[in-house]
């Protein structure tokens, strides 16, 4: 296998299990020594510099977080300050700060790893790994031992944190989602640790190298796909909204819109779905009101989520909300599948232009 990691950016392995993702990773840090070829950091062979020095040069952060159970978590994050020199009060200083930076309350500076949840142990284990400021992290599977919600949480901070500091980051994980959700660069890997393809995300799901690498990325890679197309230049009507106290006037001027009308409450915010006959002036049951779906943002939001808010949407039309969450408007499944299609063939104009240069 070769490959070039990309400095300053998320580089994921994935593919199935036993195709070496953890063996290549732990190469980087030889805590699996290459029987053969060189591995290069910055031009430099790894084996040119101490084992222990290159691994406290760099972060580690596993599945379940590998946390010492008989220090507190402002201890257990200083732990590669300490084994560096750092004094005790600047290490304790450091942990502190990355606590907060990972999204840990202070107050839990004291407690043991036992005391907290396994999403919290997690923050703590990617706060040890940033601890001495490493210019390289290394993540083994660190979030797949968690809840799908505290998951997803993890995923964003781990985006976040990256927007800020710019870290040199290998990520190892069997969820082609989270490594397409991750990735600046994806390597699939197949069984016998040969790279199948190196791409970026949206190369990969709309170009797959072989059918090895389509079938391990499903029948639903289109769905994936639609992550990278903005919901920012969909067509949103707001004929079909209403105030929950709008008037008769008002109701009966909707009417026309849409064969659903969506109902908010006084500030905006969305309460459901009603037929237009179904309402009264002053007189709105909420208690009879259809669910209005998942709302999605469309500065923000791609057209997935804006797809899957219509498609859970019980009237096929899906909820656009502002970063407040108040409505701003509504859209059609048809309207979506439009710029789904103009998407698609800006993408294939894209694609030709470049190849003829």
């Amino acid at each position: 296998m070769s490959l070039d990691i990309p400095d300053r950016a998320i580089t994921v392995l994935v593919g199935p299990s036993g195709c070496g993702k953890t063996t290549t990773l732990r190469m980087i840090n030889r805590m699996v020594e290459p029987s053969e070829g060189s591995i290069l950091l910055d031009g430099r062979d790894i084996r040119q510099q101490p084992v222990n020095t290159l691994r406290r040069s760099m972060g580690y952060v596993i599945q379940n977080a590998g946390l010492f159970q008989h220090r507190t978590i402002l201890d257990n994050i200083a732990t590669v300050p300490r084994l560096l020199g750092w004094s005790k009060q600047k290490a304790r200083d450091r942990a502190a700060e990355l606590m907060a930076r990972v999204g840990l309350d202070t107050s839990l500076a004291k407690r043991y790893p036992y005391q907290l949840s396994g999403g919290q142990q997690q923050r703590v284990g990617v706060a040890r790994a940033l601890a001495a400021d490493p210019p390289v992290l290394l993540m083994d599977e660190p979030f797949s031992a968690v809840d799908p919600v505290v998951r997803k949480g993890l995923q964003d901070e781990l985006l976040r944190i990256q927007d800020e500091l710019g870290k040199t980051i290998v990520f190892v994980t069997h969820d082609i989602d989270e490594a397409v959700k991750l990735g600046t660069m994806v390597a699939v890997l197949r069984t016998g640790g040969r790279l199948a393809q190196f791409a970026p995300p949206a190369e990969l799901l709309s170009a797959p190298a072989d059918s090895f690498v389509e079938d391990f990325l499903g029948a639903d890679r289109g769905i994936r796909r639609l992550s990278f197309f903005s919901a920012g230049s969909l067509e949103l009507q707001t004929a079909p909204v209403v105030s929950v106290d709008a008037d008769a006037a008002t109701l009966a001027a909707r009417a026309e819109a849409a064969p659903y009308l969506l109902v908010t409450d006084s500030d905006g915010r969305p309460l459901g779905w009603s037929e237009p006959d179904g309402l009264t002036a002053g007189a709105v049951d909420r208690d009879r009101l259809l669910d209005h779906g998942r709302p999605f943002a469309p500065a923000t939001d791609s057209l997935r989520a804006a797809l899957d808010g219509a498609v859970l949407s019980p009237t096929g039309w899906a909820v656009a909300v502002d970063g407040e969450g108040r409505v701003v408007g509504v859209v059609s499944q048809q309207v979506i599948g439009e710029a789904i299609r103009a998407a698609h063939t800006r993408v294939a104009r894209d694609s030709a232009v470049k190849a003829a240069r």
